[in-house]
C-alpha cells in the first residue's frame, strides 16, 4: 500500500505525541532450584538509598556498606551485626547459602552497570519501607531487573509514614514505581496498595499447605502483625497470578491482603504492608524501634526468610535466578514485540508507533512507520535490551515493508538504517541498510546473527532517512530477538 505519512500524522492518536524512554527489554535467566539451606549461593541487595534509616527508621542489616561482613564476618547473634533489619541478615547469613550487601545512602540503584551494587549482580531486591522517589532511571533499573527474572521484596508502612517530610511515604512511593515507570505502567504487578493506617491487627495465613512462602525451609507461617500498617487491593484482571497470603482480619479475597505474591516478566515480585514485622527492635542510637521479629503472637521471621528463599528461586521448581547473567533460557527478549501497547517499552519518534490505516500491520494492529512523507525527514526506533552472556545463540528478526514514490531504479534517495548501538550511542554494528530500491508489496522477513554481542546491553536501532521529494514508507512489524 501506498502510504502518506502527513496524513497519518493528522490521525494519529494521542499515543504518539507520549515522550518515551529506551529500556531494557525482557529476557529470561534462570537457575536450578534449590531448598533454602543448600550450596547455591543466592544473592540478596537491601536498599539503603531510599531514606531506610529517616527518623525512627533503621531498616539496614549491618552499619557495614556495602558489605555487612566488614562488622563481623561470622556473625552467630543478630547484635553481631547493627541494625533493625540484622535478625534477618544473619539468619540468611548462617545458612551459608546467601550473599548479601547493602546499596549505600548517596548510591543510586542501576542495572547492566558495572558498579559491584549493580542489580546485574543479584537475585533478590529488597526495598525496606523506601522514604523518597526512585528516579526515573532507577524504576526503568527496577522493572528490567524482575522482567528478566530478579526477585522484588516490596515493604511498605501505613499512610502518612514520611520519616523524612518530602512529602512521599512509602505507599506512594512503591505505588509510583508499579504506575510510573517506562517499562510497564500498566499495572505490571496486579495489585495496589492501600492508603491506609491500620493502628493494630493480626492478619492470618490463607489455607494452602504447597505454598512456599508460607510452607517454607524456615518455618510454617500462620500469623504476622500490624502496628500501624497497610493493606493492598488485588486486580486479578490485570495479573491473574497476584496471590494474597495473609489477610486483614475480616477480609479475603481481592480486598485486605496485608502480605501478597506475584509475577512479572521472568521475575517474582512479593509485597508486605508493614515494616514492624521486620524490625528485631534494636539498632543504631537514638532510634525508638519495636521487635515485631520475635513477636510470640506471630510467625514473622519465618515469613520473611520464606519469601526470601521464594524470591531468591528457591522456593520451588518453577521459578529462579535472578536478574544477573547465569544460564541461559531459550526466549524472546524483545518488549511490546508486535508494538500492540502502543508506545510502551520503545523509544520511537511521534507517530512512528501506530494503528492508523496509511499502512497495514503484518499482524494485529499496530506498526512502525518511519518516514513516508514526501519531505526531509529522520524516524527513528529504537529498544535497550541486555543478552545473556550464557547464550550461545541470538537472532533479530522483523518483518519489513517498504513502498516508495520514486521510479528509479538505480538511485538510493531514501534510506533504512538497522544498528546496534553501545549504552553510550556509539555504533558497534550496521545490520542492513534498505531504500527505496527496496520497494515491494507485503513483508519480507529478516534476520541477523547477534550472538557475538553476547553478554553485552545493547540498543537496536532503526533509523529512516527521507529526502525532500517523493515519499518513501518503510513499515516494521513483528520485532523478535530470539536466544538460546
Amino acid at each position: 500500500m501506498l502510504g502518506s505519512r502527513r496524513s497519518r500524522r493528522r490521525f494519529t492518536t494521542a499515543l504518539a505525541g507520549l515522550g518515551l524512554l529506551v529500556t531494557s527489554a525482557a529476557l529470561q535467566v534462570s537457575t536450578s532450584a534449590t531448598p533454602a539451606h543448600a550450596a547455591t549461593t543466592h544473592r540478596i541487595l537491601f536498599d539503603n538509598a531510599h531514606a531506610e534509616t529517616a527518623g525512627n527508621a533503621d531498616w539496614i542489616v549491618s552499619t557495614s556498606q556495602p558489605d555487612p561482613l566488614g562488622e563481623d564476618s561470622s556473625p552467630s547473634a543478630e547484635t553481631d551485626w547493627t541494625g533493625a533489619l540484622s535478625s534477618w541478615g544473619v539468619a540468611l547469613q548462617k545458612t551459608g547459602s546467601y550473599s548479601l550487601k547493602t546499596l549505600p545512602s548517596g548510591s543510586s540503584l542501576s542495572y547492566g552497570g558495572s558498579s559491584t551494587t549493580d542489580l546485574s549482580n543479584f537475585d533478590t531486591l529488597v526495598l525496606p519501607e523506601p522514604n523518597t522517589l526512585f528516579t526515573t532511571a532507577e524504576k526503568t533499573a527496577i522493572m528490567n531487573f524482575v522482567k528478566n527474572g530478579g526477585g522484588l521484596f516490596m515493604i511498605s508502612d501505613h499512610t502518612g509514614a514520611d520519616r523524612n517530610n518530602d512529602g512521599e511515604d512509602a505507599v506512594e512511593i512503591l505505588n509510583d514505581l508499579m504506575t510510573n515507570n517506562s517499562v510497564d505502567s500498566t499495572d505490571p504487578f496486579g495489585f495496589s496498595i492501600d492508603s491506609l493506617s491500620i493502628s493494630s491487627d493480626h492478619p492470618s495465613a490463607i489455607s494452602d499447605s504447597s505454598d512456599p512462602v508460607l510452607h517454607g525451609s524456615f518455618g510454617t507461617v500462620t500469623k504476622s502483625l500490624i502496628a500501624s500498617g497497610t493493606t493492598a487491593t488485588l486486580k486479578p484482571a490485570d495479573n491473574s497470578s497476584a496471590k494474597g497470603l495473609l489477610y486483614r482480619t475480616g477480609y479475603s479475597g481481592n480486598t485486605g491482603a496485608f502480605f501478597l505474591t506475584s509475577t512479572f516478566g521472568s521475575g517474582r515480585v512479593a509485597f508486605w504492608g508493614d515494616s514492624s514485622p521486620i524490625d528485631d527492635g534494636t539498632g543504631q542510637s537514638g532510634n525508638t524501634l519495636y521487635d515485631g521479629w520475635n513477636d510470640s503472637s506471630a510467625t514473622n521471621a519465618a515469613l520473611a526468610l520464606n519469601a526470601t528463599a521464594w524470591l531468591a528461586g528457591s522456593g520451588s521448581s518453577s521459578g529462579g535466578g535472578g536478574g544477573g547473567t547465569g544460564t541461559c533460557t531459550a526466549a524472546q527478549l524483545l518488549g511490546n514485540n508486535g508494538f500492540e501497547s502502543g508506545n510502551s517499552t520503545w523509544s520511537a519518534t511521534s507517530g512512528v508507533i501506530t494503528n492508523t490505516t496509511g499502512e497495514s500491520a503484518r499482524s494485529g494492529s499496530y506498526y512502525a512507520w518511519l518516514d513516508g512523507n514526501g519531505a526531509a525527514t529522520t524516524d527513528t526506533l529504537s529498544q535497550s535490551v541486555t543478552i545473556p552472556s550464557a547464550c550461545t545463540s541470538a537472532t533479530l528478526s522483523f518483518s519489513l515493508h517498504v513502498d516508495t514514490a520514486e521510479t528509479t531504479t538505480s538511485t538510493a534517495y531514501d534510506t533504512l538504517k538497522v544498528q546496534v548501538l553501545n549504552s553510550s550511542g556509539t555504533v558497534l554494528g550496521t545490520l542492513a541498510t534498505y531504500s527505496n530500491l527496496n520497494a515491494a508489496s507485503g513483508y519480507t522477513q529478516r534476520s541477523f546473527d547477534l550472538s557475538s554481542y553476547a553478554g553485552q546491553t545493547v540498543t537496536l536501532k532503526f533509523t529512516g532517512t527521507e529526502g525532500s521529494k517523493l515519499q518513501t514508507s518503510f513499515v516494521v512489524d513483528d520485532t523478535a530477538l530470539n536466544v538460546g
